[in-house]
């Protein structure tokens, strides 16, 4: 028996860390880069300061928490893409009920959750291919082998140095896509509130992938190949996150710079 469970957990923690890893990883990363930035700027011009991408960044990521309520049926009772609020902090929101009755719209709440991390790279992704003046054949370099580190990583950086080519640094359209991409980026880590729903959901991924597990275990089926090999498919998605990260990181060394000359006594 403890064999059994033993073998069900190996073969669970393989399957969340390939398919959700990237989001897990990247989210928490994220989320404590946002709030070193907020903090920098709270400290420093005030809490306005993030208003200069949030005007851009809160409407996607609230968009996109509404997106993928819809897909997962839930009911949207309000919706508020951008309203800055100086007292609470708050800059939008998403209100959404759901049948607690209903497994899809439970499980749904982990991807509502999550949802900035998926639709924001994907708005990002078609920016970066159809604005940015060398786009398409960065994207045509870009290969992801998840089996192999030092390829993707490889192809990542092609891609990367593609982008940025400094033939390119003269574009109008490059400059105004970097400066979107700040507006997006900087506003994707999943909040506080968002991170509540995603794990009420996410409780019942993890069930239900227990019990898939369990009976394929039980029956010698070997679904994990289905399920990692999936990842394959999210891998492209890190090359975005890594631009993401890079932005991100760049705004945390703004926002401390402006923290160092305007920081209030």
């Amino acid at each position: 028996m403890q064999n059994f469970f033993l073998s069900i957990a190996k073969m669970m923690f393989a399957q969340i860390v390939s398919v959700f890893g990237i989001f897990l990883v990247f989210g928490f990363i994220l989320s404590r880069i946002q709030a070193f930035i907020v903090r920098n700027y709270q400290r420093s011009v005030g809490w306005r300061g993030v208003l200069w991408t949030a005007w851009l960044g809160t409407p996607v990521h609230e968009y996109s928490h509404e997106l993928v309520a819809l897909i997962f049926g839930h009911r949207i009772t309000e919706v508020v893409l951008f309203a800055p609020d100086p007292k609470t902090g708050e800059l939008g929101y998403v209100s959404h009920s759901y049948n607690r009755h209903s497994l899809y719209q439970n499980i749904g709440n982990f991807f509502i959750g999550l949802a900035p991390l998926i639709i924001g790279p994907i708005l990002l992704t078609l920016m970066l291919y159809f604005l940015v003046p060398r786009g398409g054949e960065a994207f045509s370099h870009l290969v992801i082998d998840p089996s192999s580190w030092t390829t993707s990583w490889q192809s990542v950086k092609n891609f990367l140095l593609i982008l940025f080519s400094p033939a390119d640094l003269l574009s109008f359209r490059f400059w105004l896509v970097l400066y979107l991409s700040f507006c997006i980026a900087s506003h994707l880590a999943p909040s506080r509130s968002d991170l509540h729903g995603a794990w009420a959901g996410g409780s019942l991924i993890i069930v239900c992938l227990f019990l898939v597990d369990a009976l394929a275990f039980l029956l010698n089926w070997n679904i994990s190949q289905y399920i990692i090999g999936f990842s394959s498919v999210l891998a492209g998605l890190a090359a975005i996150y890594v631009y993401v990260l890079l932005i991100d990181i760049f705004h945390f060394l703004l926002s401390w710079l402006i923290f160092r000359l305007f920081r209030r006594k």
